[in-house]
């Protein structure tokens, strides 16, 4: 199972849940993120947070959504300006959900401040992605009327 996580920049958010999505999930499933305009550059307070978690940081870039890898099976958008736009046709017939959470990079303040920005998105993320994870586990989720409402209600877990 392939999921896009999905921004507009892909230089925080986006990676932030790829990178928690693949250090969860089993070997079966993985995550890749992209933007409609990516940056061309992961936050290096993205990178300094998955860091001091524990994650790989490895092989994590900002990318267009034109050069995926694989087919996604789910898209997850994790900005309001991602959810609004329309995904390319060729993501063809995919579950789509919002998880929207504010921008870490826009957050202004004090070191401390700004790091507390990028905590609280990376603390809502891990806990929408450990439930999807507990959803998958716990049933089989074949209907995607179903899974889309699942991943629906997911998305308001903060």
């Amino acid at each position: 199972m392939n999921i896009l996580f999905l921004c507009t920049g892909n230089s925080c958010r986006s990676i932030l849940a790829e990178a928690t999505f693949n250090h969860l999930a089993p070997s079966n499933m993985r995550a890749m993120s992209a933007g409609s305009k990516p940056t061309g550059v992961v936050h290096p307070r993205s990178i300094a947070l998955l860091k001091s978690k524990g994650i790989a940081t490895d092989g994590y870039f900002s990318k267009s959504w034109d050069n995926l890898p694989n087919v996604p099976d789910i898209v997850v958008t994790v900005c309001g300006n991602a959810a609004g736009e329309t995904c390319p046709a060729y993501l063809g017939n995919v579950v789509r959900t919002h998880w929207g959470v504010d921008d870490p990079a826009k957050a202004t303040g004090t070191d401390a401040e700004i790091n507390a920005s990028f905590e609280l998105v990376y603390a809502i993320l891990h806990k929408r992605i450990e439930a999807f994870l507990a959803l998958l586990q716990n049933e089989l989720v074949i209907d995607k009327a179903k899974l889309k409402s699942e991943l629906d209600k997911i998305g308001q877990i903060i």
